[in-house]
Parts: structure tokens; C-alpha cells; sequence
């Protein structure tokens, strides 16, 4: 199949538009904030040290350039991901790093990967995008040998991470056009629930499933708070479309929310995540054609 095609799916068009453009344009600071979490998912792949490992939805490529660095160039990493812009950026910057990482853009839940040609998988809050979680993570078991190791970082509830909503619950009197979170849809809290998870993993071709609850400090100079309240999230969008009296009105209401979190010249809050780690289960994987990953 033509992974281009995806580029028209509703996750494609996302992140192919304007939500893919602005992670590229706050790299720096968006890999600043979370690096925490890739943290987290680095102190797996060094005590695994994996011979070819899959990055799930890389992003700018922050954690597949991390695990390079960890594992050598004897070892093979590649991050994937639906955004052409992000794609490239990653790829620049493998450039410049001189990485050996490499970078596929296709849609990890469709794309045909060579058969069990991985044997870790990781992703840093990407895996909750998809539109069909089990017949993804069933894809990627296809592209997991027996016994490889899954492991990923994925948002808890949106009542436990207060940081990440506060600017919309705001602002909300203030933009009735705001979109209501759809609970249990694509998006940041997809993976919210841990049941939810388990049932997702459980029928896909993964085993030893274990779901572990993590806070994670998280922090970013309170300089770019406003960048972060304007660009990112719900309120985002709608601020681009917003006239220049309502868009004031609504930044000064946003930044007021966050008030208790900066401390001086800083922005420090807590990250409540899941870490999800599972093995691929024995004879589950079923023949998939090649690809150029």
C-alpha cells in the first residue's frame, strides 16, 4: 500500500497541517518540557540494548536520536511518524547530529513493515493517536520478533494531569466553540483508563503486559509560557482564529490559570503518565510484506 494515502486519514490531515507545523516550530522547548519521559523510556533501551529498535510516532526524532547515542552505530534505530514536517525535521537534525537513526514517514497502525524485524518498540506519548488500537499494536507485533519488548509513555487522566487542561477550563466561559475533549477518542488521553490499555495489548499479540503509574517533574522557563498556552492544545487552534480583543482577553485569562505553578523564572509541574511495557508474545505474529523500514 501507498503510506501517502494515510496523509488523508484525520490523524494525517492533523498532523500534516498546522499541529504538526507548530511541534516543529517549538521543538526546543517541547523536548525541553518532556524530557522526563524520554528519560524514562532511555533507561529501558539501556538495560535492553536492543539490536533494532522502532521509535512509534518519533515526532522531531528527540527519542530515536537519544537511543542512537545509547545503543551505537552496530545497533539500528528508526522512528516513524505521520508528519511529513516533523519527519523532515527529524532528519535534519540526524544530519547535523551526524545520527546514525534513520526516519520513516508512514502511519505506524497501516504501514507494512518487514516482519519481525524489531525486537524493542518504544514511544513517547505516541501511540495514543491511533484510530484502531488493537489492529495497530497488532501491526507492530507483526513487526516485533518473538519476545520483543514493547515499552511506552502515555498520559494518565486529564483530572490527573491539571497542567494540561487548565487553559481551556479557563477560558471556557470565554470561547463557547471550545471542542470538548471526547473521551476514549484519539487524542492525548486516549490511554487514560488502564483497563483500557490491557484490553487494547492483551488481544494484539502482546503479553506480560504491565501498566506502572509514574509523576514525572516536568518544568519550562516561565518566559515560554505564554508560547505554550497560545500554540498548543484546543485553545491553540482557536486562538488563531480568534480577533485581536478576544485573543487578549482570553491569553490574560490562560496565563492567570497558571499562576501557582511558576516559581521565579520557571514553570514546574507534574507529568502523570503511564509506563506500559509488554512482550511479544510467542507464535502470534502473522507474514507481512517488506518495506523500507
Amino acid at each position: 500500500m501507498d503510506d501517502k494515502q494515510e496523509v488523508g486519514s484525520p490523524q494525517g490531515r492533523l498532523w500534516n497541517g498546522p499541529k504538526g507545523q507548530v511541534w516543529v516550530e517549538l521543538q526546543s522547548l517541547l523536548d525541553q518540557v518532556f524530557k522526563p519521559l524520554e528519560d524514562l523510556l532511555m533507561e529501558g533501551v539501556q538495560a535492553g540494548m536492543p539490536d533494532r529498535l522502532l521509535d512509534v510516532g518519533c515526532g522531531t526524532g528527540s527519542t530515536t536520536l537519544a537511543a542512537a547515542q545509547i545503543l551505537g552505530r552496530r545497533q539500528r534505530c528508526i522512528g516513524i511518524d505521520i508528519s511529513e514536517p516533523m519527519i523532515a525535521a527529524a532528519q535534519s537534525r540526524a544530519r547535523q547530529q551526524n545520527s546514525s537513526a534513520a526516519f520513516v514517514c508512514a502511519d505506524a497502525q497501516r504501514h507494512i513493515f518487514d516482519p519481525a524485524g524489531f525486537d524493542a518498540i518504544i514511544s513517547r506519548i505516541g501511540v495514543m493517536f491511533f484510530d484502531d488500537p488493537p489492529g495497530a499494536f497488532a501491526n507492530l507485533r507483526r513487526a516485533a520478533r518473538e519476545d520483543a519488548t514493547l515499552s511506552f509513555v502515555a498520559w494518565r487522566s486529564p483530572a490527573e494531569n491539571p497542567f494540561m487542561t487548565a487553559a481551556e477550563r479557563a477560558t471556557a466561559a470565554l470561547l463557547p466553540d471550545l471542542p470538548p475533549r471526547q473521551p476514549g477518542a484519539p487524542g492525548q488521553f486516549a490511554f487514560a483508563e488502564e483497563p483500557h490499555i490491557r484490553n487494547v495489548l492483551a488481544p494484539s499479540g502482546w503479553d506480560r503486559v504491565e501498566v506502572r503509574s509514574v509523576d514525572l517533574p516536568c518544568r519550562l522557563p516561565e518566559k515560554d509560557l505564554i508560547l505554550l498556552i497560545t500554540r498548543m492544545g484546543p485553545l491553540g487552534g482557536l486562538l488563531q482564529e480568534a480577533d485581536i480583543d478576544d485573543r487578549a482577553r482570553v491569553i490574560e485569562t490562560a496565563r492567570a490559570a497558571f499562576d501557582s505553578y511558576v516559581r521565579g523564572t520557571e514553570v514546574h509541574f507534574t507529568s502523570a503518565c503511564w509506563l506500559v511495557t509488554a512482550r511479544a508474545s510467542a507464535g502470534s505474529a502473522s507474514a507481512a510484506g517488506g518495506s523500507d523500514a
